[in-house]
């Protein structure tokens, strides 16, 4: 869905196929995001194989629900969460039901975004939800197809801040090559860090690599951030990929590129 967006959006406007983007502002981007190491080691939550699982900083202490958009059939996520006490609300309307049955667990057939719809749910509606439950803070987990860019968009500043913990799949990352997505994409990422460090990256190995100019950018990369406000000391991540990290296909695996964190 994004990548139709960019491709209809940026031929109408014609900088589809006019120029690159200009290399230093996608240097500059890449510099904002670039992962450092905190007080906090990380940790693997959920599947310990293969897709499904993430690495969160081992801040758990006070963290009373988790919000995770985009189910299918993989749950390892959430049950791990649930066994710390955690509540975990989910939503995704390609599924029927949650894929495991646990008290702590919610689940809306709703895919999640900026608007309602027989299939959609705002993003703040959802939440605003359960707003009964959201005590102390909280994880959002999100896998959304690219619908990410336009939930984060439209999630409310006062909201997201109830969030410790976000771990996102950013989807078509390539297209910060073209000038139309890279704004969509760039100012994303700036509302999450006025607020938020990124403290690891993880490549997705399922749709490759986009090379330009001794930049290198996969397609689908993992992004998990921690509020700047649980940090006490940061330090630059040199040595990439991480020892808990693992391939999320069986294709061959992608390693970061030293020009996301040297």
């Amino acid at each position: 869905m994004f990548k139709n967006l960019i491709k209809s959006a940026s031929i109408n406007l014609g900088v589809f196929t006019v120029s690159t983007q200009d290399i230093e502002v996608i240097k500059k981007f890449i510099n904002s995001v670039k992962p450092v190491s905190t007080q906090f080691k990380l940790k693997r939550i959920g599947n310990k194989n293969g897709d499904g699982g993430y690495l969160l900083p081992d801040d758990f202490e006070g963290i009373s629900f988790c919000f995770s958009p985009g189910v299918s059939n993989e749950a390892s996520f959430e049950e791990e969460l649930t066994s710390k006490g955690i509540k975990c609300f989910l939503a995704d309307y390609s599924v029927a039901e949650a894929p495991l049955e646990n008290e702590k667990i919610k689940f809306d057939k709703k895919f999640v975004g900026s608007y309602e719809s027989e299939k959609f749910i705002d993003i703040n509606s959802w939440i605003n939800k359960y707003k009964l439950d959201l005590k102390g803070d909280g994880i959002l987990q999100m896998d959304i197809e690219g619908q990410e860019y336009e939930a984060i968009y439209a999630l409310n500043d006062n909201l997201l801040r109830k969030f410790r913990i976000v771990v996102i799949e950013f989807h078509a990352l390539d297209y910060l090559f073209n000038k139309f997505g890279f704004n969509i994409i760039n100012n994303t990422f700036q509302k999450l860090l006025k607020d938020y460090k990124v403290v690891h990256i993880h490549p997705n190995n399922c749709c490759g690599v986009v090379s330009k100019k001794n930049i290198e950018i996969p397609r689908i990369m993992e992004f998990t951030f921690l509020r700047k406000d649980r940090i006490d000391k940061v330090s630059q991540v040199k040595d990439f990929p991480h020892k808990l990290d693992v391939k999320n296909t069986d294709k061959d695996d992608i390693v970061l590129a030293d020009c996301w964190y040297n």
